[in-house]
């Protein structure tokens, strides 16, 4: 016999159970899960409606009416739903999680139901400290009706009433407010939920005598003429959401389950602002603050819709993102889409009026969908030299579109280019510059070049050489005094002959300049590391019109301090009018000039003439 003792195996513990606090769990919906108390109505209309689907599934000419009482701080909710028996109180009711649409082979068929999380009366607790359901089944007609009464502090009892406690089957909740919260139980606040939650409904919902369903959907009823549709559609987004649409879109795709409309807002609304819509499920109001329904760039819309297909979340005031989502928000976008190609075949005032307050959102769409481009071409504005134009009117004008990149270099450039006869878009704002260069793609034969300092300066006419000659001395004394600014002074002739100076710069220059500045500042070792970045030093130029008057007599100046201190101010006035930002050496590059000029309009040479 082996010398050690073996050792006999412990038992496994008994499992245990969890143990929950209604209490706590009520504060959790109410303050984490549900956004508004308000949601108890929706929840219970969702429980009637789904009881009589669950009833009709097996008995379809069987009653599908909902009644909803309101009165001194009390509401009773009726419906004509299946029932309910004791054993089903206790295993459904009685147990949170567990949904009646998992039970009795419906789990096939939980498609046709609103609800599927099985926490949905909990929500009740959240205005009311009790709940009282009286429920009579219809699958087991012989059984008497059974009552089940629940408080929040997690007790509750059931017992069996007499048979004409309720004659026929169906189920009625019975609701008391709690402390603070009577005013969501009054009629008035009953029926205006109701009506926001139910107006869909397929079935006969009523508070005391008056229906909440308004079917069929405003985007489903017939009408006189089109024209008849949209006053009354337009009509419809005012009550909804507060403003008269430009247009309305249907948005039926038919495989996803999908019927409803999208409404163009009259206003522009910033890309980055997200969009709130409006939907339904089953024709229950799921959600009024649905964000992820639409395409990024479909900003320019709000939509109320009905579905069947698309999945709420646990709270079911949001969408569920899966491949069905993503499939709907993919034929939706094609769908409003569809809309604006078929505004630029056969109504052009309409999408001129569209493109005045949206041509944001359009030109986000063609930037990714060259079709889309092709078809916007003739209709999509832009700034250019020749007026607000359209890429295609601008681009059948000039042989090649030059562009810039920024809206500071427009402004350099575009008085001066536009009087050489050069055309030049603003590719500064939002998205432009991509459509821009994306223009070759969809007309072929485009030449689109970027516009640069050296392209500007090309067009520029030069000065006769001998007249250079004559002012080496001004233009010598004039890059001195810039040199520390890395910015170089060149003589031309241009028009107009009120711009005494241009300041040019590109891209290049300007990352030049904030490295030769970022050098400056730091530490011998950043510095060394900054230093063996300058590459072939690019430098700003600021370009003196020689036709000017003011340029040809401050080049006849002698004095080189006095030629600087007047460089130093034709710069700042060139940088002021393109409207760059002004660095810290600019600003005191301004001041230093004009108390230059002051000193010297105040203190004369003595050989100098005070009569001029």
């Amino acid at each position: 016999m082996d010398s050690q003792t073996s050792q006999p195996s412990q038992a496994s513990p008994p499992p245990h159970t969890f143990q929950v606090d209604l209490r706590g769990l009520v504060d959790l919906l109410s303050h984490h899960l549900y956004s508004s108390p308000k949601v108890y109505l929706r929840e219970l209309l969702q429980n009637a409606v789904d009881a009589i689907t669950a009833r009709r599934a097996e008995q379809p000419d069987a009653p599908a009416t909902v009644r909803l009482y309101a009165e001194g701080g009390a509401l009773r909710v009726e419906d004509s739903g299946v029932g309910l028996t004791e054993s089903d109180v206790h295993s459904l009711l009685a147990t949170i999680g567990r949904s009646s649409k998992r039970n009795d082979g419906l789990e096939s068929a939980r498609s046709d139901f609103l609800g599927q999380f099985g926490i949905g009366l909990l929500a009740c607790f959240v205005v009311a400290e009790r709940i009282r359901v009286v429920s009579r089944s219809a699958r087991t007609p012989d059984a008497a009706p059974v009552e089940w009464t629940a408080a929040d502090d997690g007790s509750y009892t059931v017992r069996t009433l007499p048979h004409e406690a309720r004659a026929e089957p169906g189920t009625t909740v019975h609701l008391v407010a709690r402390a603070g919260a009577a005013e969501w139980l009054s009629e008035e606040r009953v029926r205006s939920l109701a009506r926001d939650f139910g107006a869909l409904l397929p079935y006969d919902v009523r508070v005391g005598d008056e229906p909440v369903a308004d079917l069929p959907a405003p985007w489903d009823r017939p009408y006189p003429s089109p024209a008849g549709r949209r006053v009354a559609l337009a009509r419809h987004c005012h009550d909804l959401f507060g403003f008269t649409p430009l247009d309305s879109i249907d948005l039926d795709v038919p495989l996803a389950g999908v019927r409803g409309v999208a409404y163009v807002l009259p206003s522009a609304v910033s890309p980055a602002q997200r969009a709130s819509h409006r939907v339904h499920l089953k024709g229950m109001l799921l959600t009024e603050r649905a964000e992820q329904l639409l395409p990024d760039w479909a900003f320019f819309v709000r939509c109320v819709l009905d579905t069947d297909s698309l999945r709420p979340t646990a709270s079911r005031e949001s969408l569920y993102e899966d491949e069905t989502l993503a499939a709907v928000r993919e034929a939706l976008g094609e769908r409003i889409r569809s809309w604006l190609t078929g505004l630029a075949a056969g109504d052009p005032e309409r999408l001129a009026a569209f493109l005045s307050v949206h041509h944001l959102g359009v030109k986000s769409l063609a930037r990714h969908d060259a079709e889309m481009l092709r078809t916007m071409l003739p209709w999509l504005p832009f700034e250019t030299t020749d007026g607000r134009l359209s890429l295609e009117e601008f681009a059948q004008r000039h042989p090649v579109v030059h562009f810039t990149r920024t809206v500071e270099e427009y402004r350099q450039v575009a008085p001066i280019a536009s009087a050489q006869g050069v055309g030049v878009v603003n590719g500064g704002y939002t998205y432009d510059s991509e459509l821009i260069e994306a223009l070759p793609a969809v007309r072929p034969g485009t030449v689109v070049s970027e516009l640069d300092a050296d392209t500007v300066t090309a067009h520029l006419d030069t000065v006769d050489p001998a007249e250079e000659l004559a002012l080496s001395a001004f233009l010598g004394a004039a890059r001195a005094r810039l040199d520390p600014l890395n910015c170089d002074v060149v003589l031309r002739a241009f028009h107009p002959l009120s711009v005494p100076a241009l300041h040019l710069d590109d891209r290049a220059a300007r990352h030049e300049q904030a490295r030769a500045e970022a050098e400056e500042q730091a530490d011998d070792l950043w510095a060394g590391i900054l230093g063996s970045l300058r590459g072939s030093t690019p430098r700003a130029r600021l370009v003196l019109n020689h036709l000017n008057p003011l340029i040809r007599r401050i080049s006849s100046l002698s004095d080189p301090d006095l030629i600087g201190t007047a460089t130093e101010s034709l710069y700042g006035q060139a940088l002021l009018m393109a409207q760059r930002p002004l660095r810290p050496a600019d600003s005191a590059l301004l001041n230093r000039a004009f108390i230059g000029l002051l000193e010297w309009a105040t203190h004369p040479d003595p050989g100098r003439d005070d009569r001029r």
